[in-house]
Formats: C-alpha cells, structure tokens, sequence
C-alpha cells in the first residue's frame, strides 16, 4: 500500500486504518506552490498511478470539497479537478481488469477515522470505480460539476 499525504493526522489515520496490501492513496497536497507545484503535483500522480495500474491495485484520490469548487484558488483547484479527471480516465481505462479507481472530496475538520474508513471502503475489489465521493455538507445547495 501506498500513502502519499502531507497531512500528519490524515496519513496516521490512513497508515493504521488496515488498508490493503495493494493500492494507491494519493492525498492532493494544500498548497501546491504555484503553478510550477500543479504540475509537480499532478506528474507524481501520474507517475504513482501509473505504478498501481501496473500491479494492477485500486487508487483513491483524496482531494478538498472545496478546491473542487473553486474557494480556495486557481492552484488548489487545479490540482483538485486534475486529479477528479484522472480518476475517470484511469477508471475507463482499468475497467476491464476490474480494477476501482475513486476521488474522495473531504471538508476541513473531516475525521481522519471516517476519511480512513471511506477510503478502505474505496480500495475494495468490489468497490464502485470512476465515482466522485463527497464526504460533509458543504457542497450542498452549490451548482456543482
């Protein structure tokens, strides 16, 4: 298993969540430092997923409700809405080999144990693919993508 996150309380959760052996949990960093850190962020997840696709293991993206929609800056939401689109096109491509292929939009303030269990959930064999999952209630009521 694979944890890429910057966030110490997420990744503690993560790393002792009993995630399975195989797979890919790529959190989207907060700040990703200008337009040069998009595209570093957004590389490392293609590099990262391109390692899983080759097991093949599932991938679960983990990105800001937020970001999504576009509150916290250009940056942010372009890693956020890259990586939504990288996990539809991985799903298309992996769908034969049935491997799931998630994004999990969270809120600030979400708790580590339920972002590690819905990320477990995720990472099943089983598991939908190509989904966009949101965690919390701050995207209710927008004009969402």
């Amino acid at each position: 298993m694979l944890i890429r996150c910057h966030r110490q309380e997420l990744a503690a959760a993560l790393a002792s969540a009993g995630m399975p052996d195989a797979g890919l949990v790529f959190v989207a960093s907060d700040q990703p430092g200008g337009w040069a850190g998009v595209g570093e962020e957004l590389a490392e997840a293609f590099r990262l997923t391109k390692e899983a696709a080759a097991l093949p293991a599932p991938v679960v993206y983990v990105v800001s409700n937020d970001d999504l929609l576009g509150r916290r800056g250009p940056e942010q939401a372009m890693v956020a809405c890259g990586l939504l689109s990288a996990a539809r096109t991985a799903a298309l491509e992996l769908a034969k080999a049935r491997v799931p292929v998630n994004t999990l939009a969270i809120e600030s303030g979400t708790d580590p144990t339920v972002l590690a269990g819905w990320t477990r959930a995720l990472l099943e064999p089983d598991a939908p693919t190509g989904e966009l999952v949101r965690l919390g209630t701050g995207h209710l009521g927008k004009a969402l993508p």
